[in-house]
């Protein structure tokens, strides 16, 4: 048994695409609520080594910007005793 195609059920249809500007608003107003603020620091390669120091941050991914982030996040952390799940 066949049917006429319900809105949205076309699969020709496409929603068009969020624009780079839209996606990035979302990802703002998404951080505010969660209660995140974005912003850019600069962090000084005595800095990193400490943070390898303190076993947060392997020597091999000290030029990982991934890893060092989420190492400094790590040391804010375990610093200011915040739970980052709250």
């Amino acid at each position: 048994m066949t049917h006429e195609p319900l809105l949205g059920e076309n699969e020709n249809f496409r929603a068009p695409a969020a624009s780079a500007a839209a996606v990035r608003m979302r990802r703002h107003r998404e951080r505010r609520r969660d209660g995140l603020r974005c912003m850019t620091i600069e962090l000084r390669e005595t800095e990193i080594a400490a943070l390898a120091g303190r076993g947060l941050l392997r020597n091999e991914t000290r030029n990982d910007w991934r890893a060092v982030k989420k190492a400094f996040y790590d040391f804010l952390d375990s610093t200011l005793g915040c739970d980052p799940m709250t």
